[in-house]
């Protein structure tokens, strides 16, 4: 779950983490209040949707007085804000955050993160922060430092300190960075958090070090230990399709693709995304489907794919076992079939328990498929009927 920018250096704040002060704004007069407020000699007024790049998009303004503030709040309420990471629709922007501006004598960059890729929690940071940051580095990864925490552990001191010196922070600021370092340790370790990235962290002129941008990422699975924190989801920011799904308990993510896929368990998703791409195929989206869902749920999530105009075919790979089973998931493929009125080929590859019967259920209910019991050979199928053309 990501978090707005305002909502996460409220967290960050209340840990220690030094930020600028702000207030979040609905209305170019709230924006002049806050401004009013913070007296400042310079505000920063940024647009809050969920994705980055809005210094590039202009989504971030700066103005010297209260009346300028409101103005420029004014210019950016309502207005669809398209970056390198909203998509070629954008996003609707329905409130501004409102802060005193920094004066930056140099800016860094620091996060700490789940590296998936080794399978555990790491600080990562560079001296060379700010807006172009993510493309300095993939041109030279060698500007990113990173110190692992071995098995979780919180890192002493001493290996704060040198990976602080490695970054830019060392010096006047070192014991200010090493504190920083550890409220983004215990902040992500407590609150299941898969990221905390500032970008820029200002150091001033007086060695001070403020989180001028704050991005934060929850792990929506952790989200029953922290009722506090679900509550601070955005549904207007969330995709309507993917939201809908979600409230069936089915994980759904759009794609751009033309090949529907139900699959059930993230891993069996991830693989059957792979075999399609191997086959030089493009999936619509990514499915898993929970192990609580119903056969009234499922059709929900196959509905969507079957509302999809794009969808040329639909790849079905489930293997039965636990709570869903192979017959449930035809249930749900007749009753989405029959609801939407529309008919799409369906490459049909099933395993586990009952999966015998699904094969005879697709038989009896007449529903129009192509049974495959290979799961690469199913993806080459499905492959070749989008390419073949519609159903």
């Amino acid at each position: 779950m990501n978090l707005h920018e305002f909502q996460a250096k409220e967290i960050l704040g209340r840990r220690g983490v030094p930020v600028p002060e702000g207030q979040v704004a609905w209305t170019p007069d709230e924006a002049a209040r806050v401004a009013r407020e913070i007296r400042a000699p310079r505000f920063a007024v940024k647009a809050q949707i969920l994705a980055g790049g809005r210094g590039e998009a202009g989504g971030i303004h700066f103005g010297a007085t209260a009346e300028s503030v409101g103005k420029l709040a004014g210019s950016l309420i309502g207005r669809t804000l398209v970056t390198s990471q909203t998509g070629a629709e954008g996003r609707t922007v329905r409130r501004v955050y409102v802060e005193a501006a920094v004066a930056a004598a140099r800016e860094v960059y620091l996060a700490i993160l789940v590296d998936r890729a080794k399978g555990g929690v790491a600080l990562v940071g560079t001296e060379a922060g700010g807006g172009d940051v993510e493309a300095r580095i993939r041109a030279d990864p060698g500007l990113l430092a990173t110190l692992p925490l071995e098995g979780l552990r919180r890192p002493d001191d001493a290996a704060l300190r040198g990976f602080a010196g490695r970054i830019g922070l060392g010096g006047a600021v070192e014991a200010k960075a090493t504190a920083l370092m550890k409220a983004l340790v215990v902040t992500l370790l407590e609150l299941d958090a898969t990221l905390i990235e500032i970008n820029p962290l200002v150091v001033t002129e007086a060695d001070d070090l403020v989180a001028v941008d704050v991005k934060m990422v929850l792990d929506d699975n952790a989200l029953y230990r922290h009722p506090d924190l679900r509550a601070l989801k955005d549904d207007d920011e969330a995709d309507p399709v993917e939201l809908e799904a979600q409230r069936h308990d089915i994980n759904f993510v759009r794609m751009d693709g033309d090949i529907g896929v139900v699959t059930n368990g993230a891993g069996l998703g991830l693989a059957t995304h792979d075999m399609l791409s191997d086959a030089g195929g493009r999936p619509a989206n990514f499915m898993d489907i929970r192990t609580t869902a119903t056969s009234l749920q499922i059709a929900k999530g196959i509905g969507l794919l079957l509302s999809n105009p794009k969808v040329a075919v639909i790849l079905v790979n489930v293997h039965g076992g636990g709570m869903t089973r192979c017959d449930t998931i035809v249930e749900a493929l007749g009753i989405a079939v029959r609801r939407s009125g529309r008919s799409v080929p369906v490459v049909f590859r099933v395993a586990g328990q009952n999966a015998g019967q699904a094969r005879t259920m697709m038989v009896d209910r007449r529903i129009r498929h192509e049974r495959v019991d290979g799961m690469a050979d199913a993806a080459k199928r499905a492959v070749a009927l989008a390419k073949g053309g519609r159903g």
